[in-house]
This record gives structure tokens, sequence and C-alpha cells, in this order.
């Protein structure tokens, strides 16, 4: 990359793409991730209570 390229100021489209990608992963990816571990999380303990018991004092 030259010294020229370097100094250069960002396009309009790189903003607009920068933008887009970041609207893409605050409101559809990371919500969809924050679901999935949520959701895993309360599979895992619902499983885990179905194997070993529900939690609480012995009879």
């Amino acid at each position: 990359m030259s010294d020229v390229e370097a100094r250069r100021p960002v396009s309009a489209r790189t903003k607009r793409d920068e933008i887009i990608a970041f609207l893409i992963l605050a409101v559809v990816i990371w919500p969809v991730i924050a679901v999935g571990v949520v959701g895993g999380y309360g599979f895992l303990i619902w499983m885990s209570q179905l194997v070993f018991g529900p939690p609480g004092a012995p009879p």
C-alpha cells in the first residue's frame, strides 16, 4: 500500500458496508447466539434433572 492510499479518507461505500455489518451483528447474530446459549443451558439443566433427579434435600 502506498502513502497516497494510506492517507486517503475512508469512502462512503466502506462506511456503509461497516454500518450494515454492525446492524447485522447487533440485530440478527448476537440475539440468535444469546437465545441459543440460554436455551442450551436450560436444556442441559433439564436433562441433568432427568438423569440425577430434581434438586433438593433427599427424602
